[in-house]
């Protein structure tokens, strides 16, 4: 039943896919393309792939941080499970990466992988409320060409409900933290209108999540946590100014903020491995809100795409070489884990 599932998930994001690059390219001057292209300054690259990989180290600075109440790990053991997880979120379907990075660490740190997967949804909520940050930052300084009023309103409004959705995340986690059996037993009630099974397969496991949330209450350590953050998506965003400026598209970085949020929000979205598709979409449209010709904005998302799929993938390898690690063995640990 679980493969079954596994399969229509994959399907779906596949089709998803499919339908947004149809989209993408059914208007496309080809010519226009790779016009693009040969105007570009090639010698943007490098900067912009050297701080996406500072931004997966200060991931791996950060991680430590949420691991040190179960041991004090070296960037040694995290940098590598980071990258190894980053390259299955390009690989593999369904997100598995993030289990795929547990599930490394855990092997070679001899950490328990329920445990060490617990820190990574700290991790995420660590994103989110950055996101949210740059989110409401872009909101507030973005200003959008004339004609884009409609669009500008539209993020709001999606800012606020993101950020709404985002809250009762926060609430429910607190709860089920600090009220455990109350927040099961009433998730319990909750779930009473579906199988049985549902409640039989998630309260479990979310009693077994909870228990392995543990943070530090160091005000040091707590407010590197928040720098780290900071220092992630800052070395995150600078890669599409600076690939936005390799095309001549001289545009404020809150714009390239703006794409970001866009971005994060693609990934989100069911979609192939590597988040073919979705990810291009999120950057075209994102760049033709400030009346950057599409085809300009879609050589654009080609090479944002390329710089943050690629070199990942040739180092998440390597590190699976010199490590003798086998991604097949990963990737079955891991989906037993999710099903």
């Amino acid at each position: 039943m679980a493969k079954a599932g596994f399969d229509k998930r994959l399907w779906i994001g596949i089709g998803i896919s499919a339908v947004l690059l149809v989209m993408l390219f059914r208007q496309i001057d080809g010519r226009q393309v790779l016009a693009a292209f040969r105007s570009m300054d090639y010698r943007y690259l490098v900067p912009s792939i050297i701080l996406t990989f500072v931004s997966y180290y200060c991931r791996a600075i950060r991680w430590r941080y949420l691991l040190l109440p179960q041991k004090a790990t070296s960037l040694a053991s995290l940098f590598p499970a980071t990258i190894v997880g980053y390259m299955a979120n390009n690989l593999l379907p369904a997100r598995l990466g993030e289990f795929v990075r547990a599930y490394v660490l855990a092997e070679k740190e001899r950490l328990d992988p329920s445990s060490v997967f617990a820190t990574l949804v700290l991790d995420r909520l660590f994103d989110g409320f950055t996101v949210l940050l740059i989110l409401v930052l872009t909101l507030f300084t973005v200003r959008l060409p004339e004609g884009m009023e409609p669009v500008q309103e539209g993020l709001k409004l999606g800012g606020y409900v993101t950020l709404a959705l985002y809250v009762g995340v926060i609430v429910f986690l607190v709860l089920l933290k600090r009220r455990t059996h109350w927040t099961l037993d009433l998730l319990g009630r909750l779930l009473r209108p579906f199988p049985a099974r549902v409640a039989e397969k998630i309260i479990p496991l979310l009693g077994s999540f909870i228990a392995g949330i543990r943070m530090s209450s160091r005000p040091a350590e707590l407010a590197a946590l928040f720098v780290s953050s900071l220092v992630i998506w800052s070395t995150a965003i600078w890669p599409v100014d600076l690939v936005l400026r390799s095309f001549g598209i001289s545009l404020p970085v809150t714009a390239s903020m703006l794409i970001m949020v866009f971005l994060v929000f693609a990934v989100m979205v069911p979609a192939s491995p590597g988040y073919v598709g979705t990810y291009h979409a999120a950057c075209v449209y994102g760049l033709l809100a400030f009346n950057v010709q599409r085809e300009m904005a879609l050589s654009v998302a080609l090479v944002m795409h390329g710089i943050n799929f690629f070199p990942v993938i040739l180092v998440g390898f390597y590190y699976l070489w010199r490590d003798n690690i086998s991604l097949r063995n990963v990737e079955e640990q891991s989906a037993k884990h999710t099903g």
